[in-house]
């Protein structure tokens, strides 16, 4: 079974409910019928007011689906922004047309937990997603940096035969992270990894040094990072400073790393910036081949996923199963992993 087999397998052994705020899409429409055909998730189909034309093909998916318009739920989502804290205060009457767009209606129903989380980004921006994710949902406790991942099948190359699943971050959201934003995104990233592909992460800070092998400020950005997530979250497997090879090759970590716990087993590879993130996952993906899915965004209360303005539609089924996976606890999707590995 493929990575994105596997996905969607696990999605459809524990439905969740995912809200689709862009039913004037006809590719979302389509992925919406063809996860509840294969039940892969419980579709929540939000009637966009821009698009009152496309409303009768909404409801004829024989889905559940809720229009802003006259929702009694308008209030209560106005009155939820309103209580977040923002740069001004915001208007009543601001609030009530926010709310009224199928974004940030979408989540506020996850916000109060009446959708497990949302899909959106075929039409609107990744400001736009991330915006409307932040005001309504917000981070996870003790999260203060929103980021993403992306989840790179790459072909054997640690003596398997079969292909790996690497997890890079952060790739595309924050672009000069602190020590405490690195940390932020590692551990996000760690708590997804378990989630989503159901392994243990093990957690790499990558650098063109290796444990003091050179020096500089980006070198003590991340040792200062690794210090702050081992403070932060103990029971997570995490080494840095490493340089690539140290940190996915067994024989080169033998060498320069002997004592790490990760060296040579990484499957989350923390990048010091975007730069060195986004140069990585592309040169990865056209020179070996990969497969990138993501972005996924990473470090909410409540997953708010964002797509591609290019998404196809397996590509909107896929992150919708990421979604629901993301929106499942760390024991469960831990659990759940084992059950399947026994089948």
């Amino acid at each position: 079974m493929t990575f994105l087999e596997a996905i969607r397998t696990r999605a459809a052994a524990n439905r969740r409910r995912i809200v689709f705020p862009e039913t004037g899409d006809e590719r979302t429409r389509a992925a919406i019928a063809r996860l509840a055909a294969t039940r892969v998730v419980d579709p929540i189909a939000i009637l966009d007011p821009a698009s009152p034309e496309t409303h009768q093909a909404v409801r004829a998916l024989g889905v559940a689906f809720r229009d802003p318009e006259g929702d009694p739920f308008l209030t209560a989502a106005a009155d939820l922004l309103m209580s977040r804290p923002t740069k001004r205060p915001i208007t009543r009457n601001e609030a009530t047309q926010l709310v009224r767009s199928s974004l940030y209606f979408a989540d506020a129903l996850v916000a109060v937990g009446e959708a497990d989380g949302c899909v959106a980004g075929a039409t609107y921006t990744t400001g736009d997603v991330l915006r409307a994710a932040l005001r309504m949902v917000g981070p996870a406790d003790g999260v203060t940096t929103v980021s993403s991942s992306f989840y790179m099948v790459v072909p054997p190359f640690r003596g398997t035969t079969e292909p790996e699943v690497l997890t890079f971050t952060d790739c595309a959201v924050v672009r000069y992270p602190s020590p405490e934003q690195l940390a932020d995104i590692a551990i996000a990233a760690g708590a997804d990894r378990t989630r989503i592909v159901g392994d243990t992460p093990l957690i790499a800070f990558l650098s063109f040094s290796t444990r003091g092998s050179a020096a500089g400020q980006s070198v003590d950005l991340v040792r200062a990072a690794v210090d702050e997530v081992r403070r932060r979250a103990p029971h997570l497997a995490v080494d840095g400073e490493l340089q690539g090879d140290a940190a996915l090759a067994s024989l080169v970590a033998a060498r320069k790393a002997p004592d790490s716990p990760v060296g040579g087993c990484a499957n989350v590879l923390v990048f010091p910036s975007l730069d060195a993130g986004n140069i990585a996952y592309k040169l990865v993906q056209r020179l070996a081949g990969a497969s990138a899915v993501g972005p996924i965004v990473q470090g909410l209360r409540r997953p708010c996923s964002d797509l591609s303005r290019g998404a196809v539609v397996d590509d909107i089924i896929n992150v919708a199963a990421i979604t629901a996976l993301q929106s499942m606890d760390v024991a469960t999707a831990t659990n759940e992993s084992r059950q399947e590995s026994k089948s």
